[in-house]
């Protein structure tokens, strides 16, 4: 009778949930294995394949490593809070609250139904008060530090969703929630200064064992740079200098002009001496209009204007040189102001072409008369520097620099303080009352969590205000310091907030005491493996990082890094090899594969499809391949024979097997994994017949791809016990080693035959089976043999004249 995987199925999830038997137990005797996965965002599309991928990975991991004995903790959660929830509200009338409980519902319903070992005792949901109780408890503990603070700013503002938008979360001047465009707002914003751990995350990438990438773009994404700040002096202005931050002062004897942002204070304050003015204001409006992304594209128009009245000082040699308004630089990054060597940078030659400025060559290498030379070369035209490197020449400058109290060395970094805060509902209420008397002042520790209030209209206001300012009762309130009449914050937190450190309440979801208990955060340690997308591995990893050496110092958690491996899974593509999506009607829907082959056969083939790591199109061909493969699997048991101990016949093959595949998963190999037990499974039908101990090895080493089918199997023949709960099966190193191999036989170089010799074979006796051989034999007829060579466990090569 063939496999009925529909009832099987939910028969084996049922029993396993049942038993408890993925049920993590705090402080154990045995050894731990923490794997995270990251928590969906419950959409109300559903789960895609894409999820299914992405979870699979640790899954056979957590399911390998309980087999080996570890008391494994495999969480899942839901990253609720954010704006396609809202807007989703906002679009049908129906609560926030609400949509979030029918999608956690309908996501939780379909990862039980393709059989994931999650632990649900554990489930976290980031919009529980109980949840962001914390979230907002660390914040506090943040602003008490001076990490959590208001600035006044130029904010990326998306007119649709009516929100303050990140750097991060506006890449190309598009809103990631809507993809319309981004415009500037002068607004008050909350930010963490994750700036002050720019080099506690640098320094603590070293013995992390992430993928080389992700640590590559970790670095980038912080940005560190070394270099020197320098001070220009203002021409008629005693106490004025504009200082500059750059990474190569050697070429200060090429600066020929300046460049400030629009927004640069300067201008206003020496409103009066400026000629040109209504042209400097004119700009300015123009640039108010273009998002950050804009401005500081590399491949546009140069634009600007000279400041007809305020002019630098080049402080090395004393030159006047011009300063000029442009969009490209601005206040936020930097001292608002830079120096341009024209020679030297694409940009600076570009804009000085345009507006006819002095390009002095300071650097040998390249022809200034037709572009910008950019790369290394001995100074010229510098002075003290002449003849010098690079790095001698920086070395010396900064030496200069110091002695005559101009500038001194520095670093700098890309990444910038976090834009914290949304002007939106469905979000974190930010635990901060605005007093006239005390200025900002915490909500009691003991008053947490705030609720966010139960509404009817959750929609924005038209003016970028949240929905919250609307609510008097929820706004006015009293200062818990002095009494007196105050309002509340009405914004709430990101979307980012709770996923910053859900790894933690993972460990005691249930506590109201603490985020986690001290015993248990001691017992789990740090995540022992974290697998997610590579979208995720600068925003989400950076500011969780930072959230937990923040914990760390202040004694709130025992280990300085929250994960100790990243890894990460590429992309499922459509049929058509394109990026799923509705639009394009291209996106495989996870329900409709388990509805058809069941739900083993879709966790195989999400494995099997191609590198775990990189991206693969969708194949319904392979989808049934599998099928038919786990088909053949349950086929073994009508060739079954009785037996306690691998047959001659197959011993070698199995040890092979067991050994290939438990490396492969440790390494994220799936599909050669997958590969390797197909091809086990050809070696067992062509000897035509399996007996019961290797039958339990086959199914045990293929238990944590396909669970359903294998535990049916482990019950229907009687082995004991249920095979989630058994044991991973070992290999004997010295079986997986070919008693023959397979050479090739060469004359002059050209294979000529293929023989199969024992592994151990001593070279003379290799040759002398070669030329025994028929076909060797007759090729060398006659022939003078000038050279025997034996290559071992290769070939042999005969050179005959």
């Amino acid at each position: 009778m063939g496999y009925d995987f529909k009832s099987a199925e939910k028969k084996w999830q049922d029993k396993w949930e049942e038993a408890g038997v993925f049920h993590a137990e705090d402080c154990s005797e045995k050894p731990k294995f923490y794997g995270l996965v990251e928590f969906p965002y419950p959409s109300g599309a559903g789960m895609h394949v894409g999820h299914i991928k992405a979870y699979s990975g640790l899954e056979v991991v957590s399911r390998k490593r309980r087999m080996q004995g570890y008391n494994v903790l495999f969480p899942i959660g839901f990253d609720a809070y954010g704006l396609p929830t809202e807007n989703y509200a906002i679009k049908t009338g129906i609560h926030p609250r609400k949509v979030t409980d029918m999608n956690i519902e309908k996501f939780s319903s379909q990862l039980k139904r393709v059989g994931f070992s999650f632990d649900w005792t554990r489930v976290i949901d980031t919009t529980q008060e109980n949840y962001y109780k914390w979230t907002q408890w660390i914040f506090l503990k943040m602003f008490e530090k001076g990490l959590a603070f208001r600035d006044k700013t130029l904010v990326n503002y998306c007119p649709s969703c009516k929100v303050v938008l990140s750097n991060e979360d506006s890449q190309g001047g598009k809103c990631d929630i809507c993809h319309s465009d981004i415009v500037q707002k002068s607004k008050d914003v909350w930010y963490l200064r994750i700036t002050e751990y720019a080099d506690k995350l640098l320094e603590g990438l070293n013995g992390l064992d992430y993928l080389p990438n992700v640590i590559l773009q970790q670095k980038n994404w912080i940005g560190k740079s070394t270099g020197a700040f320098v001070d220009f002096d203002v021409k008629g202005s005693d106490d004025e200098k504009l200082r500059i931050y750059t990474t190569r002062p050697d070429t200060l004897f090429g600066v020929t002009f300046m460049v400030i942002a629009p927004e640069h204070p300067i201008i206003d304050k020496y409103a009066d001496r400026i000629a040109n003015m209504d042209a400097v204001e004119g700009y300015r409006k123009e640039c108010a209009k273009k998002t950050e992304f804009e401005r500081t594209q590399l491949v546009k128009d140069k634009t600007g204007v000279r400041i007809d009245g305020l002019s630098g000082i080049n402080p090395v040699n004393g030159k006047e040189i011009p300063i000029y308004i442009s969009d490209y630089v601005m206040m936020g990054y930097g001292t608002g102001a830079i120096m341009a060597v024209p020679a030297h940078d694409e940009r600076d030659y570009d804009f000085a072409k345009k507006f006819g400025i002095d390009i002095i060559e300071v650097l040998k290498g390249g022809d200034i008369e037709k572009e910008a030379y950019t790369g290394e070369g001995e100074h010229v035209n510098s002075e003290f520097l002449n003849g010098l490197n690079k790095a001698d020449a920086i070395e010396k400058i900064i030496e200069f620099l110091a002695e005559k109290g101009i500038g001194e060395k520095g670093v700098q970094y890309k990444m910038k303080d976090w834009a914290f805060n949304r002007q939106r509902y469905w979000g974190e209420p930010i635990p901060i009352v605005h007093c006239e008397h005390c200025g900002m002042v915490a909500v009691p520790y003991e008053e947490l969590p705030l609720k966010l209030p139960k509404v009817e209209n959750f929609a924005p206001g038209s003016d970028g205000e949240s929905p919250l300012a609307k609510i008097d009762s929820y706004v006015n309130c009293t200062c818990p310091k002095c009494g007196a009449p105050a309002k509340r914050e009405t914004d709430t937190m990101p979307q980012w907030a709770g996923s910053s450190w859900y790894y933690l309440r993972y460990i005691d979801p249930n506590n109201d005491k603490a985020f986690a208990d001290r015993e248990k955060l001691n017992y789990w340690g740090r995540v022992d493996w974290y697998n997610g997308g590579m979208e995720h591995v600068t925003r989400h990893m950076i500011y969780s990082r930072f959230w937990h050496k923040f914990l760390y110092d202040l004694g709130e958690v025992p280990y300085d890094e929250p994960y100790a491996k990243r890894t990460a899974q590429g992309l499922i593509l459509g049929p058509d090899g394109e990026k799923m999506s509705k639009s394009k009607g291209n996106v495989v829907d996870p329900n409709e594969v388990v509805d058809e082959y069941g739900a083993d056969v879709l966790r195989t083939y999400v494995l099997f499809m191609g590198d775990y790591e990189k991206a693969a199109p969708w194949s319904k061909s392979s989808v049934k391949g599998c099928k038919r493969f786990i088909d053949r699997v349950w086929g073994l048991q009508d060739i079954l024979v009785d037996g306690d101990t691998y047959s001659k016949e197959l011993e070698s093959s199995i040890h092979k097997t067991i050994k290939k595949v438990t490396e492969d998963i440790e390494n994220m190999k799936f599909n050669t994994a997958i590969a390797a037990m197909m091809t086990l499974l050809n070696v067992i039908y062509d000897n035509g017949k399996i007996n019961k101990a290797e039958l339990k090895a086959f199914i045990t080493i293929l238990n944590p791809f396909a669970p359903h089918v294998t535990e049916e199997m482990w019950e229907k023949n009687n082995f004991g016990g249920m095979l989630a709960n058994g044991k991973w099966v070992d290999f004997d190193e010295a079986k997986c080693v070919d008693d023959e191999i397979e050479i090739v036989v060469q004359i002059n170089g050209k294979v000529k035959t293929k023989l199969m010799v024992a592994a151990d074979i001593e070279a003379d006796e290799a040759i002398a089976i070669a030329k025994a051989d028929e076909v060797i034999a007759a090729a060398i007829a006659g022939k003078n043999v000038v050279k025997e060579l034996y290559v071992k466990g290769r070939l042999v090569n005969i050179v005959a004249k």
